[in-house]
């Protein structure tokens, strides 16, 4: 590879973490053809991207991207690939389907979910149950309207007890 063609991926790296809140680096060492074809299959169909890269050129493209990943610099050894998405559990999740199918891989070297650091494959589960903003909006959202339909149905059943009791009275009044 020329320095040129190392230098242009290092800015399309370095374009692709600047635009990313959500990045996994995995290791997918020893998967054979099948199951990479059905790695790459899912993530396209989770809205994951998935691409292979040299450590070096991933960690010059991490230092300009203007965010802090230095913490992630140290899982920068042997076999890499990275994983961006939209949501912060998508790649966790499609890992967790993996490991359901008997694959051992990918494994998590290190995760960067909106500025928090993850370091290690033991955080697998902590990452798949991570909410993503659009289920944290609709919880507090739900939590909100909750007393309010509660207020509703309490003004809507007196309505009616309050109809029905004035209806009784001036049935009673004409009787009368």
């Amino acid at each position: 590879m020329t320095r040129e063609e190392k230098n242009e991926q290092i800015e399309i790296l370095t374009e692709s973490l600047k635009g990313a809140d959500f990045l996994y680096i995995t290791d997918i060492e020893g998967l054979n053809a099948e199951q990479t074809s059905n790695l790459r299959r899912m993530c396209f169909k989770n809205n994951v991207k998935i691409n292979v890269v040299k450590n070096t050129l991933l960690r010059k493209a991490m230092e300009k991207s203007g965010k802090n990943f230095e913490d992630l610099y140290d899982t920068l050894k042997g076999n890499t690939s990275i994983m961006l998405s939209e949501t912060g559990n998508a790649p966790a999740r499609l890992i967790q389907d993996l490991r359901k199918k008997k694959m051992t891989k990918p494994l998590i070297k290190g995760a960067y979910i909106e500025e928090a650091i993850y370091k290690g494959d033991e955080n697998l589960e902590a990452l798949a149950s991570l909410k993503s903003k659009d289920e944290l909006v609709a919880e507090v959202i739900a939590l909100l309207q909750s007393p309010a339909k509660n207020v509703v149905s309490a003004l809507q059943s007196g309505k009616n007890t309050l109809g029905g009791l004035m209806k009784t009275l001036e049935e009673r009044a004409e009787q009368a």
